[in-house]
């Protein structure tokens, strides 16, 4: 498992940490499960050599689901940034499935592996990872 602090809303890279963990396992064909155990926060692979991309995609996912009291959400008990933050997770991912190849997760050239934090204030997050597949 590993555990992630978040400092707020926004992405945060763990490809270094499930390439560390295919390399750990001693992988080499197979595929990596990384799943998130919470429902507002969400993980998704994305671009990351640009990232304005990221900023741009915030952007669409607050669109989508606003904080502000017009938004009409009955769900608050944690604040006006929680209905919206299950929102964003429904409309994202929970899970990921990433092909490993040769012992290298076969992620394309501008694709990385986030973790997108939904709520304003810093949380502890987990994420199972799992592989399936042959050994080297």
């Amino acid at each position: 498992m590993l555990t992630v602090q978040t400092s707020g809303c926004g992405f945060i890279d763990l490809t270094a940490e499930a390439a560390q963990f295919i390399a750990d396992v001693h992988a080499r064909d197979g595929a990596l499960t990384l799943f998130i155990r919470h429902t507002s926060a969400s993980l998704t692979i994305q671009e990351n050599a640009d990232p304005s991309v990221l900023v741009d995609l915030t952007t669409v996912l607050a669109r989508l689901a606003p904080e502000d009291e017009d938004a009409g959400w009955t769900h608050d008990t944690e604040g006006p940034d929680d209905m919206p933050a299950h929102v964003k997770t429904m409309l994202t991912e929970t899970s990921l499935h990433v092909p490993v190849l040769d012992g290298a997760l076969a992620l394309g050239t501008w694709q990385a592996i986030y973790l997108i934090e939904h709520r304003a204030r810093p949380h502890r997050r987990e994420i199972v990872l799992q592989f399936i597949g042959a050994a080297r």
